[in-house]
């Protein structure tokens, strides 16, 4: 053709001349366009996917999401031109044209950096052929905005105990002053008490009592932890004879009006022992028992995220500054789009003297908020994240697991290898602010209630630190409560990002997901696995490996595990290879087009500050707890 698109007369007589080779041409291009597209039809399963009984804070995550057997065609999308070009060649005295796709100059899938469009992202992948499993980190270590603390330089003793930042506020309006929050996830500040929070913002505190939690649902499910009661500083092995890190407790079940009669009968036997003591003399004093000898229990884990039974006390957390509060638009936990009980709900604690929350780090080392209610104090211990493979490597030695097990830190271990403990006492109406990735335990000191829930402020440190971990769950194969790909897609979608480095750690995420989608897909396609295009309905919730807990993002491998019940399961590549190499029986689901990532791929961009602040003024984002499972039906 001419530069107008006319066919020219000296072509249409070489293409007579040669109508021989031309048929082969023809012959050829068909093949050639067929193999460019995917076909689809249904998997050999049938009926609707079972729902599981584990309750909202499991999502039937590991269930497919759709009946196999029902599924369409997978259409092309978009509409698109494949560009190509005929070259005329001759081959045994004869002239005939060989076909070849016009292509755009492709970059090296290992020059591939966010500066590219994500069509040279997808070109790269094409054209790399990777074999095996294509494994990169979500993280790039020259992103990193991690503090430089100087673990080498030895600390002296007097400092391993620093002082912890504790903030007074003289009225409302310095609780939402922007300074709070930049002080509260400054990288540097591992904890942050704000002191007499309640009562500068005229929190009704009396709506957590244990008297108002009786009268709203004496029958609500409490999870009760049985504990020996000893000293904060102290953790003894079970023939009392030495120090350790295992911190042992039994689980059972009550409800809330059993446990306030157990609460208050521990504080009137009590008060009933102090009574005795005075009156006593001191020569007759007999020798009191052994702390550790005591035995109390543990009011945990009781769930307030129903709107309808917890309506006043939710409504009354509304009053705390939008980057504590449990939903808003900045924290990344609001954008997950199902509930995951105590993290992005709110969690209740009642407790007696003694009652012990072990060492451990927030699910995906995600901030947390935690308000005291009273009466009584809780005393706190924390170490900065940056400690955080010291205390590991203590667990290991003690033969408990950091990630799963129940853990109390022997504090002289800590002071011994350098690091220091901040530790502090939280009295009723403080707020404490727990920064990313802070490992931290709590005992309390006398009767109390104490609420709490995480929330994950989209800056740098915080989403750096949730993708470590994400990671490092995946590795000692530990679930990821917080699906960080599902996530930084759906904020990516949603979300205008202002802050540089924040915005380069999501940018690279969300290329290293396209890379890892795009050379798996044409890996499946190329040995000829068929790939069924199911989109996401509202509210799906993100899916995990039914075997290795792995989250699985984009590409669902379904199995039906029990035909009979007609039950569908997801998993990972991995897994599902291990129990057919060849997929055999495995159906895999696609549930974004490669286009649609694209299109969010290419209009995540940093914005100005200015942009970010009309935008803010102008949106708010709105979401509210979902059911267990939606399934497609057609």
């Amino acid at each position: 053709m001419d530069g107008s698109g006319e066919t020219s007369g000296s072509l249409l007589h070489e293409l007579h001349h040669h109508k021989a080779g031309l048929d082969d041409v023809f012959k050829s291009l068909a093949t050639f366009l067929g193999s460019q597209r995917v076909s689809c039809r249904g998997g050999p399963f049938g009926g609707p996917p079972a729902v599981t009984a584990e309750g909202v804070n499991k999502p039937a995550c590991s269930i497919a999401p759709v009946d196999p057997l029902k599924l369409k065609a997978l259409s092309m999308g978009l509409c698109k031109e494949l560009r190509i070009l005929l070259i005329k060649v001759e081959s045994a005295g004869r002239q005939t044209f060989n076909i070849s796709e016009l292509e755009e100059p492709r970059v090296p899938l290992s020059k591939i950096t966010i500066e590219n469009t994500a069509s040279e992202v997808i070109r790269a992948c094409k054209g790399a052929r990777v074999k095996g499993k294509f494994k990169e980190s979500y993280l790039l270590p020259a992103f990193s905005v991690k503090p430089n603390i100087a673990i080498k330089t030895p600390i002296p003793r007097e400092k391993l105990n620093p002082p912890t930042p504790s903030i007074y506020l003289e009225s409302k309006r310095d609780a939402f002053s922007p300074v709070l929050l930049q002080f509260c996830t400054d990288p540097k500040n591992a904890v942050t008490v704000i002191r007499g929070l309640a009562g500068s913002l005229r929190l009704n505190l009396g709506l957590f009592s244990t008297k108002s939690l009786v009268e709203a649902n004496a029958d609500h499910a409490v999870e009760v932890r049985t504990q020996v009661q000893q000293p904060a500083d102290e953790n003894w092995d079970p023939s009392g004879s030495a120090q350790t890190w295992p911190c042992e407790s039994s689980r059972s079940h009550t409800t809330i009006a059993k446990y306030a009669q157990y609460q208050a009968s521990s504080f009137q036997e009590s008060l009933q022992e102090e009574k005795e003591s005075e009156n006593e003399e001191e020569g007759e004093q007999t020798k009191t028992s052994d702390p550790s000898a005591n035995i109390i229990k543990f009011g945990t884990n009781i769930d307030l995220s129903d709107p309808k039974r917890w309506k006043p006390q939710l409504q009354e957390l509304l009053k705390l500054p939008a980057f504590m509060r449990v939903e808003s638009s900045n924290n990344m936990l609001s954008h997950v789009g199902h509930t995951i009980l105590g993290m992005n709900t709110v969690q209740l604690y009642m407790k007696v003297p003694g009652s012990r929350t072990p060492g451990h780090q927030e699910n995906n080392n995600f901030c947390s908020v935690n308000i005291n209610i009273g009466p009584g104090d809780c005393e706190w211990f924390a170490v900065h994240e940056h400690y955080w493979g010291d205390i590991n490597n203590f667990c290991e030695k003690h033969g408990v697991d950091y990630l799963t097990g129940s853990w109390w830190p022997v504090l002289e271990d800590l002071y011994s290898s350098n690091i220091p403990v901040y530790r502090f006492i939280q009295r009723p109406g403080d707020l404490v602010w727990i920064n990313a990735g802070t490992v931290h335990w709590v005992q309390a000191v006398g009767w109390c209630n104490n609420i709490a829930w995480n929330v994950g402020p989209l800056n740098s440190y915080q989403y750096q630190l949730a993708l470590e971990r994400f990671e490092w769950n995946e590795v000692k194969k530990v679930k990821s409560i917080v699906p960080m790909i599902h996530v930084s897609w759906n904020v990516a979608r949603t979300i205008k990002i202002a802050d540089q480095d924040t915005f380069k750690m999501i940018k690279h995420c969300l290329m290293q997901s396209m890379k890892h989608i795009q050379i798996l897909r044409d890996q499946l396609v190329a040995a000829g696995k068929k790939i069924c295009y199911q989109s996401r309905v509202k509210d799906e919730p993100a899916y995990y490996c039914n075997e290795c807990d792995v989250e699985v993002f984009n590409l669902l491998f379904v199995t039906s595990e029990n035909s009979s019940k007609k039950t569908y399961v997801v998993h990972c590549e991995d897994c599902a290879r291990a129990k057919s190499f060849s997929l055999a029986g495995v159906v895999v689901l696609e549930q974004y087009r490669t286009e649609e990532l694209m299109r969010t791929y290419d209009s995540f961009t940093l914005v100005s500050h200015f942009v970010m602040f009309y935008s803010n003024r102008k949106s708010r984002v709105h979401t509210r707890d979902v059911p267990l499972m939606q399934f497609l039906s057609d």
